[in-house]
């Protein structure tokens, strides 16, 4: 007899943990519950979640509460009491009530290694604080945020070249096999959870404007650091030559400088290297003036032949 879900997802990173529960006759998907559609762009096209266009390739009914609580569909899960309740980036929280209605239990696979990175990005701070390594952990759900004790977690490490997208695809793929190895053992109940240590949680919110920001006076490291964890969106930006830029690619150099941050190291046809923090050096390789379009630095260089060695080209807002 297969076991009921009823899964609750949103974005891309919970399309491939999805299908392989569809895909698994053990499973009998029940519901889908995902963010309501939505209008992008300046034609406001409107926009459904990865997770809803999978979903209604299987004909699998869809549920999307503007507000999960106290709202019929919540009465209609309860209703269903389904054995599992999944959640991967579903982006509500989650009723008592509402987790109560599992026979067996309410999970979340969560993109970090508990109890760092509780919140809506872990990926991107894994990046920004320049980790080594991040993870997936599947933990049960309980009314505080990402609070619930690790049933299963497992690590991945953070290449120099991972951006937030590729770590996204990669932790959603190790979520989805990590999954399917804990559900047997859940259901089986041979499973033994760890508390998460208090004094170890980290918390990830939201990514807000102003983090968008670099500080230019980080050390070169750091600046790749929040490049790529806001690539491939938002994009960080930074003020260079004036105009608020935003900054695709930057290169971390060996090549060290007395130069204050901000100031130009070198300058050629093909290159523009910048001084940072503690004496350390970075190249820009692609970037987006605002109200232009991204290019990179050679097409940039041609329009900005003002720009020499020991001037001030990025500096504070």
């Amino acid at each position: 007899m297969s076991t009921s879900v009823v899964f609750m997802g949103t974005p891309e990173f919970a399309v491939p943990i999805l299908q392989s529960l569809i895909d698994n006759p053990e499973y009998d998907i029940q519901a889908v519950l995902t963010q309501p559609d939505h209008h992008i762009g300046r034609k406001r096209t409107l926009h459904q979640s990865p997770v809803k266009e999978l979903a209604e390739q299987y004909n699998i009914e869809v549920l999307q509460p503007a507000k999960l609580s106290k709202s019929p569909e919540m009465e209609k899960i309860i209703n269903l009491q389904p054995d599992l309740m999944i959640t991967a980036a579903y982006g509500q929280f989650l009723p008592t009530k509402l987790l109560a209605a599992a026979k067996i239990a309410a999970i979340n696979v969560h993109g970090s290694l508990l109890p760092k990175y509780r919140g809506g990005a872990p990926i991107q701070y894994s990046i920004i604080n320049d980790d080594k390594e991040t993870g997936v952990s599947i933990m049960y759900m309980v009314k505080k945020m990402d609070a619930g004790d690790i049933i299963s977690q497992r690590s991945i490490p953070i290449e120099d070249t991972d951006d937030s997208g590729t770590m996204f695809k990669k932790l959603s793929l190790l979520g989805r096999d990590l999954l399917l190895e804990t559900l047997p053992k859940l259901i089986s109940g041979d499973v033994n959870p760890v508390a998460q240590d208090p004094d170890k949680v980290v918390f990830s919110p939201n990514i807000t404007s102003e983090q968008e920001q670099i500080d230019f006076r980080l050390p070169a490291r750091l600046i790749d650091a929040k490049v790529r964890g806001l690539r491939p969106a938002p994009l960080s930006n930074m003020i260079i030559d004036g105009l608020r830029t935003k900054i695709y690619d930057v290169t971390p150099l060996e090549e060290k400088t007395d130069l204050e941050p901000g100031k130009v190291v070198r300058v050629t046809k093909h290159q523009l290297v910048i001084a940072a923090g503690d004496g350390t050096t970075y190249q820009i390789n692609k970037l987006k003036p605002a109200g232009k379009k991204a290019m990179d630095i050679t097409s940039y260089l041609n329009g900005h032949k003002d720009i020499t060695e020991g001037g001030q080209v990025v500096s504070e807002d």
